[in-house]
């Protein structure tokens, strides 16, 4: 079983995904520089699943690997105490249909999350494991069937089950715009490391000697050791055409190269802003859209709102509808520009208390200035963690209507056989202790108000105790 964790997290949280130790990571020395692509394999990236977030890249994304990566090498010589790891994906057919099955019903057992009227308890379900598999699964698609109906059963619409096509599918994003996908991993002293989880075949970084498995050091001389996988691609990216300069450490004790990677355009920008003048011109209202969560959107929100300011801009519209998402975490990073030093943006809950977060803001906010944010029934998931962590700090009112009431967090794993599950692991709660999912988030006004009637409303909010 892998764990592909929400953008880590998911440190998301890059994501709010945990870590797991994976039964696919392997001991193994690793000779870099005489192993060439032999093989091919479908990986994934670290992610929370968010509505407008399964998205297909034109290429695949590969996690690249030849059997010859578990050779030892003699030409390294590396600490005894240091790991070695290689992610390797076991050949299908020497994995039995039953282990298929019961490392699906694990990962439920583990970390399923039941917010449905359905009643479910790890008592009922050592039941329908044994039941299960009391007689042998005979075929691949029976396993499979078996598992559809397995998850079924759990009465959740988000968790389900991904056929081997499916899984691969979901694995091919790239968020960093030179086709590497990236995950935090511990580097054993307390911190964390950034490992190349995957790559785009003959992309900018496979095509400039960028190897799945190496460590990324630094990003045009920012050293990124204890940076989240979702702060590093935000390094990464920058105009299609131009180049970055990237530090990567072959292996786990192979030689740090600098490596110069051409940028490739993969995201649109979903920031429109202008602005407005209202209540016969005493007002200057910088407007601004945001369509979807996507890797370019807190750095775009923040030139939109700097120029805005430039401009005289004195308050702000955040018009969050029919945004049904993306990147959670790039819903995060956002709602932190707003917010006060040590303000909650949102918590999660989990039955395992690694996916129990109190998610806060770490620096002064960007603008002070009031604001509305426009939602509507379509304004949903990361989407209304952004609406209602300004919300409930006092910095913003909701103008509309009510939410979509998306608030769930699902991670992806990875089945022996390459197939995979998607679980719903954890919810999210708003610094009002409100939880999102199922109710969604009235609005303060239906209408636009009046801006003296927002400043009203605000002086006299009050934020959450300990927000």
């Amino acid at each position: 079983m892998r764990l592909l964790h929400s953008p880590s997290p998911p440190p998301l949280l890059t994501s709010f995904a945990p870590r797991k130790t994976s039964i696919l990571h392997k001991k193994a020395s690793l000779n870099y520089a005489q192993k060439p692509l032999q093989q091919a394999l479908s990986t994934g990236i670290s992610l929370v699943l968010s509505l407008g977030l399964l998205v297909s890249a034109p290429n695949s994304i590969l996690a690249l690997e030849s059997p010859s990566l578990l050779e030892s090498s003699n030409s390294l010589n590396c600490p005894e105490n240091e790991v070695k790891e290689v992610y390797t994906t076991e050949v299908s057919k020497v994995v039995s249909n039953e282990r298929i099955v019961e490392e699906a019903w694990q990962i439920v057992n583990d970390s399923f999350l039941n917010t449905s009227p359905r009643s479910w308890s790890p008592e009922s379900w050592l039941k329908k494991k044994d039941d299960i598999l009391s007689s042998s699964i005979q075929t691949r698609s029976k396993a499979h069937d078996i598992i559809k109906r397995m998850l079924a059963s759990l009465g959740d619409p988000y968790t389900r089950f991904l056929s081997p096509e499916e899984f691969s599918k979901m694995a091919r994003y790239d968020m960093t715009g030179i086709g590497v996908n990236l995950r935090d991993v511990p580097d054993g002293n307390g911190g964390s490391k950034l490992k190349v989880l995957g790559l785009l075949l003959d992309g900018p970084a496979h095509s400039a000697g960028v190897r799945q498995g190496d460590e990324l050091v630094s990003v045009n001389g920012v050293n990124v050791r204890n940076k989240s996988a979702f702060e590093a691609s935000s390094l990464l990216l920058g105009p299609s055409g131009t180049f970055v300069n990237i530090m990567v450490k072959h292996g786990n004790c192979g030689p740090v190269q600098s490596i110069d990677v051409e940028r490739q355009s993969i995201a649109k920008t979903p920031v429109f802003y202008r602005l407005e003048q209202i209540e016969s011109g005493s007002v200057s209202v910088g407007y601004v859209r945001l369509k979807e969560f996507n890797a370019l959107a807190r750095k775009d929100l923040v030139t939109a709102i700097k120029r805005l300011e430039g401009m005289g801009a004195s308050s702000f519209v955040l018009d969050l509808r029919d945004n049904l998402g993306g990147l959670v975490q790039a819903g995060i990073e956002i709602a932190k520009l707003f917010l006060n030093e040590g303000d909650t943006v949102i918590s999660t809950v989990g039955r395992d208390p690694q996916y129990r977060r109190n998610i806060v803001a770490e620096a002064p906010p960007l603008i002070t200035a009031p604001v509305i944010v426009l939602v509507n029934k379509k304004t949903a998931s990361a989407s209304e963690i952004v609406a209602t962590a300004l919300h409930d700090n006092c910095r913003a009112v909701l103008v509309g209507d009510k939410t979509y009431g998306k608030g769930l967090i699902q991670s992806v794993f990875e089945l022996p056989d390459g197939s995979g599950v998607v679980v719903t692991i954890g919810k999210y709660v708003t610094p009002n202790n409100l939880d999102i999912n199922g109710n969604g988030v009235d609005p303060d006004f239906r209408n636009f108000p009046a801006w003296s009637e927002v400043t009203n409303r605000l002086s006299k909010c009050h934020k959450p105790q300990g927000g």
